[in-house]
Protein backbone atom coordinates (compact mmCIF):
# COMPACT_ATOMS: atom_id res chain seq x y z
CA UNK A 1 0.00 0.00 0.00
CA UNK A 2 2.83 2.51 0.89
CA UNK A 3 4.42 2.02 -2.93
CA UNK A 4 0.56 2.51 -4.10
CA UNK A 5 0.75 5.86 -2.33
CA UNK A 6 4.43 7.22 -3.00
CA UNK A 7 3.49 6.24 -7.23
CA UNK A 8 0.44 7.93 -6.83
CA UNK A 9 2.03 10.94 -5.35
CA UNK A 10 4.90 11.05 -7.62
CA UNK A 11 2.34 10.70 -10.69
CA UNK A 12 1.22 13.45 -9.19
CA UNK A 13 4.72 15.88 -9.18
CA UNK A 14 5.22 14.66 -12.35
CA UNK A 15 2.20 16.11 -13.80
CA UNK A 16 2.58 19.19 -12.50
CA UNK A 17 5.94 20.02 -13.66
CA UNK A 18 4.42 19.12 -16.89
CA UNK A 19 1.56 21.39 -16.30
CA UNK A 20 3.94 24.68 -15.44
CA UNK A 21 5.47 24.22 -18.67
CA UNK A 22 2.29 23.72 -21.05
CA UNK A 23 1.46 26.92 -23.15
CA UNK A 24 -2.12 27.62 -22.82
CA UNK A 25 -2.87 30.29 -25.90
CA UNK A 26 -5.33 32.76 -24.53
CA UNK A 27 -8.38 34.38 -26.63
CA UNK A 28 -6.17 37.39 -26.60
CA UNK A 29 -3.16 36.45 -28.25
CA UNK A 30 -1.47 35.74 -25.46
CA UNK A 31 0.68 32.58 -24.05
CA UNK A 32 -0.40 31.47 -20.51
CA UNK A 33 1.47 29.18 -18.06
CA UNK A 34 0.38 27.93 -14.83
CA UNK A 35 2.41 29.51 -12.32
CA UNK A 36 1.24 27.55 -9.33
CA UNK A 37 -2.58 25.74 -8.13
CA UNK A 38 -3.79 26.65 -4.23
CA UNK A 39 -6.56 25.74 -1.82
CA UNK A 40 -7.77 27.10 1.20
CA UNK A 41 -10.81 27.04 2.92
CA UNK A 42 -12.13 30.76 3.59
CA UNK A 43 -15.71 31.61 4.78
CA UNK A 44 -17.97 30.62 2.00
CA UNK A 45 -16.36 27.01 1.45
CA UNK A 46 -13.26 25.27 -0.46
CA UNK A 47 -11.83 27.74 -2.72
CA UNK A 48 -9.44 26.95 -5.68
CA UNK A 49 -6.75 29.47 -6.75
CA UNK A 50 -5.40 29.09 -10.29
CA UNK A 51 -2.36 31.48 -10.89
CA UNK A 52 -1.17 32.25 -14.16
CA UNK A 53 1.64 34.30 -15.88
CA UNK A 54 1.31 35.63 -19.29
CA UNK A 55 4.35 37.32 -20.65
CA UNK A 56 3.47 40.82 -22.51
CA UNK A 57 0.49 41.13 -19.98
CA UNK A 58 -0.47 44.69 -19.46
CA UNK A 59 -3.67 44.50 -17.18
CA UNK A 60 -6.72 46.26 -18.18
CA UNK A 61 -6.65 49.88 -19.50
CA UNK A 62 -8.88 52.32 -19.41
CA UNK A 63 -11.32 50.43 -22.49
CA UNK A 64 -13.98 49.03 -22.13
CA UNK A 65 -12.91 46.53 -25.25
CA UNK A 66 -9.36 46.42 -23.12
CA UNK A 67 -11.97 44.89 -20.30
CA UNK A 68 -13.74 42.39 -22.25
CA UNK A 69 -10.29 41.34 -23.46
CA UNK A 70 -8.64 40.69 -20.18
CA UNK A 71 -11.96 39.06 -18.76
CA UNK A 72 -12.47 36.90 -21.83
CA UNK A 73 -9.02 35.40 -20.73
CA UNK A 74 -9.97 34.59 -17.42
CA UNK A 75 -13.33 33.13 -18.10
CA UNK A 76 -11.32 31.10 -20.74
CA UNK A 77 -8.90 30.23 -17.93
CA UNK A 78 -11.17 28.95 -15.77
CA UNK A 79 -13.32 27.15 -18.08
CA UNK A 80 -10.62 25.46 -20.03
CA UNK A 81 -7.74 24.78 -17.44
CA UNK A 82 -9.31 24.97 -13.95
CA UNK A 83 -12.65 22.83 -14.45
CA UNK A 84 -11.66 20.02 -16.31
CA UNK A 85 -8.61 19.43 -13.80
CA UNK A 86 -11.36 19.67 -10.74
CA UNK A 87 -13.10 16.57 -11.02
CA UNK A 88 -9.45 14.82 -10.81
CA UNK A 89 -8.41 17.10 -7.96
CA UNK A 90 -11.01 16.29 -5.03
CA UNK A 91 -14.54 17.52 -3.73
CA UNK A 92 -15.79 20.24 -6.09
CA UNK A 93 -14.97 23.42 -4.28
CA UNK A 94 -17.74 26.17 -4.06
CA UNK A 95 -15.21 29.00 -5.65
CA UNK A 96 -12.41 29.22 -8.13
CA UNK A 97 -10.36 32.51 -8.56
CA UNK A 98 -8.32 32.54 -11.74
CA UNK A 99 -5.31 35.38 -11.50
CA UNK A 100 -3.34 36.51 -14.29
CA UNK A 101 -0.20 38.41 -14.19
CA UNK A 102 3.09 39.48 -16.16
CA UNK A 103 5.21 37.67 -14.19
CA UNK A 104 5.47 34.85 -11.50
CA UNK A 105 5.03 36.43 -8.02
CA UNK A 106 4.24 35.30 -4.35
CA UNK A 107 1.29 34.27 -3.35
CA UNK A 108 -0.64 37.53 -0.50
CA UNK A 109 2.76 39.88 -0.91
CA UNK A 110 2.40 43.16 -2.67
CA UNK A 111 4.58 43.66 -5.43
CA UNK A 112 4.12 47.20 -7.11
CA UNK A 113 6.48 45.67 -10.25
CA UNK A 114 4.02 43.01 -10.73
CA UNK A 115 0.87 43.64 -13.19
CA UNK A 116 -2.05 41.57 -12.28
CA UNK A 117 -5.98 40.97 -12.27
CA UNK A 118 -8.03 37.69 -10.48
CA UNK A 119 -11.86 37.20 -10.33
CA UNK A 120 -13.73 34.64 -8.62
CA UNK A 121 -15.92 32.83 -10.30
CA UNK A 122 -18.49 29.52 -8.62
CA UNK A 123 -18.41 26.12 -10.70
CA UNK A 124 -21.63 25.29 -12.10
CA UNK A 125 -22.34 22.84 -15.05
CA UNK A 126 -19.35 23.31 -16.96
CA UNK A 127 -18.91 26.91 -17.07
CA UNK A 128 -17.40 29.41 -14.61
CA UNK A 129 -20.06 32.08 -13.67
CA UNK A 130 -18.47 35.75 -12.18
CA UNK A 131 -18.76 36.30 -8.28
CA UNK A 132 -18.42 39.30 -7.36
CA UNK A 133 -15.92 40.03 -4.54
Amino acid sequence: MRHAVALSVGLALAQGAAAQEEALPLPSGLTAQIQEVLTDRPGLGLTYRFRFVAEGFAGVGESEAELETVLADLVWLCESYALPRLAVTGPVPAQVVISLADRPSEFGVFDPDVTQVFEAYRPQEGACIWEMF
